[in-house]
């Protein structure tokens, strides 16, 4: 018999089962992965657009009464906008953290509202803060950027779309604004551009105008480093490393006054380029220069000798200043012959002076020394100065600026002298050789001790280079410039006189009527003749080659016309504006746009300047132009040409006015 099959029954066999369901669910997984795929693109889209289109581009950080920051978040950048209209004063690019991060999500100092605090993890910390007026009208903010790493290099950059910036650092070729400079980045000191001509010059500050009304201060003790960016930006850094430090500097609505006094000379300055291997070849020369001055009928102003020359009569003071011209002299019509010696702050390596000063272990300390290793003694910095190895005085050391002011005293005294000029200001010989300086002397503090030290010598000082000591009644000695119609040159001229004046040093003795850097090229006597029509007008008339050495007979009796022009006229000015300069801190020597804040025409004009407010002076500084355009600043206003009587209209410009090669465009207000 057959057994019949098995009829097959719903129940599945275990091993069917795993089987099947696995089967089963694979499918459901994989939508399961999908969908949650989807939902995370989606939210990070959703995110992204939130971010992009709901989010507003800029975000209020900080607000003061007249204005406030704003972080603007596709560019990465501070924004300082005026308030109630809006217009933006300042755009900051900030390289320094990630550009793409989104605008700040908590303020860390949300219960102080006169800060705002955020980090970027890993890389820098911003802190800006509300500060108390320094004078009324203004509104001041402090930024702090502090690097979390010390391969952070902070960097804000300035932009120049729109503004116009003024201040900073001299250069070799002299813009105003900055806007037309170019300088890679390196440190904002003070230097000498016969060493290093691409470098920054003797007369710098940490302050920058811009001409919708804000300045930056950067604070003393930043290490900064600076760039200009032709007609982009300019930007201030901090470095990386060991020496990381913090960036801060303040932002200021409203122009602060830069204030300083020192009285102005009548007297023009005559350079003395003759014999100087004696003592007794330079007595002859001086006295022979002062009979040459007198017979041209010339002011016998001040005779100023150069560093070697001083030297020299050093070495063998004694009473000869009795054989030179003098208030008894008749010859000088009662005017005295003033002399000017020079010293610096350097002994070169073979001088009995620093020689001397190595055997005395009192005296040892005098001149700059390297740090000593452990164990060793110190040994002195050595650096160059006029092609001579030299050793640098020490002003950290109270007895070495006693002993150097002392002598500097008795200099002068045996010498007779009515001046003295103290070059070798700038620079830091430590940053020089690549060493890194002590903190009381980091940066540029080595003019600012001496600039200080120097001060108590009297009005009748002059020193090289200026950094934070606008407010001290020294004389700042212009730097050479070279004998041509460039930036480096003549053209230069003007934008160096509006910088020095704009950082407070309004009484300066701008370089030689046709320059001090001739080098082996011929005088050019349409470059003196326009030269002396510029320094006419400026406190101090200072010549390298006298007119009757260079030039015909004409040029020396508008070199007499000058001078009288520039004493009967010129120096009343300066008396009446030093006056307001003690006690408003406006600059005597003043650019067009203080006449015309809102008009953009008047902002990158850099060849006309103001005395004052009285007074326009537009020169020429093209070689062979007898004519040039000339704004006129001060809507409202009207200007008088003395010498045609003729009156025009501010803020206009005049169009191809005459200047004939012994004229110069002048205005009275």
């Amino acid at each position: 018999r057959t057994m019949p099959l098995a009829r097959p029954t719903r129940q599945i066999p275990e091993a069917a089962w795993t089987s099947g369901l696995r089967e089963m669910t694979e499918p459901w997984k994989g939508a399961l992965g999908c969908f949650g795929v989807a939902v995370f693109f989606a939210m990070t889209i959703g995110i992204i657009s939130w971010q992009a289109l709901e989010q507003p581009p800029e975000q209020w950080v900080l607000r003061g009464r007249g204005g406030g920051m704003l972080w603007e978040r596709r560019r990465g950048a501070l924004v300082l906008r005026a308030l109630p209209t809006g217009r933006t004063v300042l755009t900051i690019d900030v390289t320094g953290v990630p550009a793409t991060e989104p605008p700040p999500p908590r303020d860390r100092c949300w219960h102080d509202g006169g800060q705002f605090c955020y980090s970027w993890e890993e890389d820098a910390e911003l802190r800006l803060s509300l500060e108390p007026q320094p004078v009324p009208a203004t509104e001041c903010y402090s930024v702090r950027w502090t690097p979390l790493r010390p391969d952070v290099m902070l960097k804000d950059c300035f932009s120049m779309a729109n503004v116009s910036w003024y201040g900073g650092a001299s250069l070799r070729a002299q813009r105003w604004p900055l806007n037309g400079a170019d300088s890679p980045a390196q440190p904002f000191v003070s230097g000498d551009f016969s060493q290093s001509p691409s470098g920054y010059g003797p007369v710098l500050d940490r302050y920058f105008l811009g001409s919708t009304g804000v300045t930056v201060t950067v604070a003393p003790d930043v290490p900064l480093f600076l760039s200009l960016e032709s007609n982009h930006r300019f930007c201030l850094g901090t470095p990386a490393g060991e020496n990381a430090a913090p960036l801060r500097y303040l932002l200021s609505r409203g122009v602060n006054p830069r204030r300083g006094l020192s009285p102005p000379r009548r007297l023009p300055i005559w350079r003395y380029h003759g014999p100087g291997n004696s003592a007794a070849k330079i007595k002859r020369g001086l006295r022979s220069l002062a009979k040459r001055l007198k017979r041209h009928r010339l002011q016998e102003g001040v005779l100023a000798l150069g560093e070697r020359c001083t030297a020299v009569l050093a070495a063998t003071v004694g009473p000869w200043r009795q054989s030179l011209p003098s208030e008894e002299a008749p010859g000088l019509a009662g005017v005295p012959s003033l002399l000017s010696i020079t010293l610096s702050p350097y002994a070169a390596v073979t001088s009995p002076l620093f020689l001397r000063s190595l055997r005395d272990p009192d005296t040892a300390g005098y001149w700059l020394n390297l740090r000593p290793r452990a164990g060793g003694c110190s040994v002195p910095l050595l650096t160059r100065w006029k092609g001579h190895l030299c050793a640098r005085l020490n002003v950290t050391s109270a007895a070495a600026l006693s002993w150097y002011l002392e002598r500097a005293q008795r200099l002068r005294h045996d010498l007779g002298a009515a001046y003295v000029v103290f070059e070798g200001a700038e620079g830091n010989a430590f940053l020089q050789q690549a060493v890194p300086p002590p903190i009381e002397l980091a940066g540029d503090q080595y003019i600012e001790v001496l600039a200080t030290a120097l001060a108590t010598l009297g009005n009748a000082t002059v020193i090289s280079a200026g950094t934070r000591s606008s407010h001290l009644p020294l004389f700042v000695q212009m730097r050479p410039l070279h004998s041509d119609w460039s930036h480096a040159g003549l053209k230069g001229l003007i934008p160096s006189v509006l910088h020095y004046s704009l950082l407070g040093y309004n009484f300066f003795i701008p370089d030689a009527v046709g320059g001090s850097l001739a080098g082996d090229t011929p005088p050019d006597p349409e470059l003196y003749v326009r030269w002396l029509q510029i320094v006419t007008f400026l406190p101090v008339m200072a010549f390298n080659t006298p007119p009757w050495l260079c030039c015909d007979a004409w040029v020396l009796n508008l070199t007499r016309q000058c001078l009288r022009r520039h004493r009967d006229f010129v120096v009343p000015l300066l008396i009446k504006y030093s006056e307001e300069w003690l006690h408003l801190g406006f600059p005597i020597f003043r650019p067009v746009w203080w006449l015309s804040p809102t008009d953009p025409r008047a902002f990158s004009v850099e060849d006309e300047f103001l005395i004052g407010d009285e007074v326009l002076v537009a020169p020429i500084t093209e070689k062979g132009q007898m004519w040039r355009d000339i704004y006129l600043p001060g809507a409202g206003q009207a200007w008088l040409d003395p010498s045609t009587a003729r009156v025009f209209q501010g803020g206009t410009v005049l169009s191809n006015y005459s200047a004939g090669l012994a004229d110069v465009p002048l205005f009275v207000k």
